[in-house]
């Protein structure tokens, strides 16, 4: 975690209440943990650390923008995230981060890194499905779209709207009462 040193909060030096922490976090970030999903990143990161005499109580917040490919036509867009994550810091015999929401640092520690947490936020912040904006709203032409729509099924949506006339006279004796 040394390439990440800029992330390492010295907790031992601040008085007990509320602290706060910016970080600016780009693509750089994220090629430090060998994860090549985003083309570009720009988020402002906010850590809202609060100091009792027996646990530590961090807030992480997020806000910003990813550029990654759409999963549909492949074309590169920004996608708005934001994400937000508490994490509880206890102290005892030794470290152990098995839980998601508590982390347990051995008793003499001084500070603590919160790139990890940091990077899980952002990650699970984007959507599992990604699609580019222009797809929702009809804007982007490119051959992969014309493609999908050249091939999208439509013999079933004609099958939906075309009903045997047997069945409809059916129906009717349903709604005759």
């Amino acid at each position: 975690m040394k390439k990440f040193k800029e992330f390492d909060i010295p907790f031992a030096g601040l008085k007990q209440g509320e602290h706060r922490f910016d970080y600016h976090v780009d693509n750089l970030f994220f090629e430090g943990f060998d994860y090549t999903d985003f083309n570009d990143a720009s988020l402002k990161v906010g850590v809202v650390l609060h100091k009792k005499s027996n646990m530590l109580e961090f807030g992480f917040n997020t806000k910003g923008t990813v550029n990654v490919n759409c999963d549909l036509s492949n074309e590169p867009f920004d996608l708005e995230i934001k994400g937000d994550l508490d994490l509880i810091v206890k102290f005892g015999e030794e470290y152990n981060d098995e839980s998601e929401e508590v982390l347990i640092l051995p008793h003499g520690e001084h500070q603590v890194n919160v790139a990890q947490y940091i990077y899980e936020m952002v990650v699970l912040s984007v959507p599992a499905k990604k699609v580019h904006p222009g797809i929702e709203d009809g804007s982007l032409d490119s051959d992969i779209v014309r493609k999908l729509k050249e091939l999208e099924p439509g013999e079933a949506k004609a099958k939906k709207e075309e009903t045997d006339p047997r069945w409809d006279e059916l129906k009717k004796l349903l709604t005759d009462k």
